[in-house]
């Protein structure tokens, strides 16, 4: 039997339900000058606002990292446990018009930082592309649109006793800009949270975990931020000593305070 797409669409809705509580939150919708200015506080927040920023590679990390959301992109034969979504944005950039180079189209090129190094000029011309006007605006709309996809995955991992105040906290929290935006923030930050691949001793950092641990009552957007920082203070503790994570925890830290103004 053949199903049309919007049968389809009914269907995985009726499936679900059984998953969740109530209805599936409406997506965040955001205005032309909100959208840009998440943009621009995301690339912030990655990058300090730079075109150098756009095509990076950290120090002690096996992949580099492109674009206002320090996406990453693994080279070819070799994967790890975080979630790749550069190729999701090229995707996405070639779909909305944006002129990607062929070779964006599979695995990052170089094997080592050092490599990508002395790839200037491929590196700078992707620095220039991704920084265009209608890149940052498409690389925004990827961001946005990965938070709308998130509440049913989250739902979908949380225990059932969970999955009413899971749902209750993030709608509050789509009420306001400020909480919007910790939302996007941090969902492109750490992950869903939902990978088995994302965890340490068992442990997740993702939005799953943050939202499971806010406590209810009094600011939302604070409730959040705090729960952020149990979350990833807790990360590093957990975190292999030979990644050295406490060397970034106090950047994390200030990153999700700032939700809370």
């Amino acid at each position: 039997m053949t199903f049309k797409p919007a049968a389809l669409i009914a269907m995985t809705l009726l499936g679900f339900s059984a998953l969740q509580p109530s209805a599936i939150a409406a997506p965040v919708h955001l205005s032309p000058a909100e959208t840009t200015r998440v943009g621009r506080m995301i690339w912030q927040n990655e990058c300090a606002g730079t075109v150098e920023g756009l095509v990076s590679w950290n120090q002690g990390e096996g992949f580099p990292s492109l674009g206002i959301g320090h996406f990453i992109w693994y080279p070819k034969g070799k994967r790890g446990p975080f979630d790749e979504s550069f190729p999701r944005l090229a995707a996405l950039l070639r779909e909305r018009g944006v002129a990607m180079p062929a070779w964006t189209h599979g695995p990052a090129p170089w094997q080592t930082k050092a490599e990508m190094v002395r790839d200037g000029a491929r590196v700078n011309a992707l620095r220039k592309l991704l920084a265009t006007p209608k890149a940052l605006s498409v690389q925004t709309e990827f961001l946005i649109g990965r938070l709308n996809a998130a509440l049913p995955k989250l739902l979908a991992a949380a225990p059932a006793g969970e999955r009413r105040a899971i749902q209750h906290r993030f709608e509050t929290l789509t009420r306001s800009a400020a909480g919007s935006f910790a939302l996007i923030d941090y969902v492109n930050f750490k992950g869903e949270g939902i990978l088995a691949t994302e965890r340490y001793r068992g442990e997740g950092w993702g939005l799953l975990q943050v939202l499971s641990g806010m406590k209810d009552g009094g600011d939302p957007v604070k409730t959040f931020s705090d729960s952020a920082k149990r979350v990833l203070t807790r990360r590093v503790k957990n975190a292999p000593p030979e990644r050295k994570e406490n060397r970034w925890l106090p950047g994390w830290l200030n990153r999700v305070g700032r939700y809370a103004g």
